[in-house]
């Protein structure tokens, strides 16, 4: 039962990208999700993978901005939340970065506790997470 909920979960991987995120839908531009444990701002094994892969589809893309959007999960106060969410955002971009993506292509944004109750998810889930949009 194990390995058959374990293969469920990875299987259901790719449909993160397409969940909504601060109320919007990836419409064509790539979109990889980056999650953080709850109160966490490193990168873990899975999240550093999704970082890595976001930087050679950013580099296989010379033109395109990447959009960095950080969120929370709304636990803390609302001055905490915005500044985890900077934080993460800005280790993501500090990753891209060391991965190869030139930094003058990167843009950051911080959604701090702005997740809408209607989206779609575990709410919690996709609040911890940053993600990466190249754009153009």
């Amino acid at each position: 039962m194990r390995k058959f909920l374990m293969l469920s979960m990875l299987c259901a991987l790719p449909g993160c990208a397409s969940l909504p995120f601060m109320g919007q839908q990836a419409a064509s531009a790539p979109v990889t999700p980056v999650f953080f444990k709850l109160g966490s701002t490193a990168l873990d094994g899975p999240a550093q993978t999704a970082v890595q892969a976001a930087a050679e589809a950013a580099i296989n893309a010379p033109g395109a901005d990447v959009v960095v959007t950080g969120a929370s999960d709304g636990v803390g106060s609302p001055a905490a939340d915005d500044a985890i969410a900077e934080a993460r955002a800005q280790v993501v971009a500090a990753a891209l970065a060391h991965d190869g993506v030139d930094p003058d292509r990167i843009k950051i944004r911080n959604a701090g506790d702005a997740m809408p109750a209607s989206d779609a998810g575990e709410p919690a889930q996709l609040a911890r997470r940053v993600m990466i949009r190249i754009e153009g």
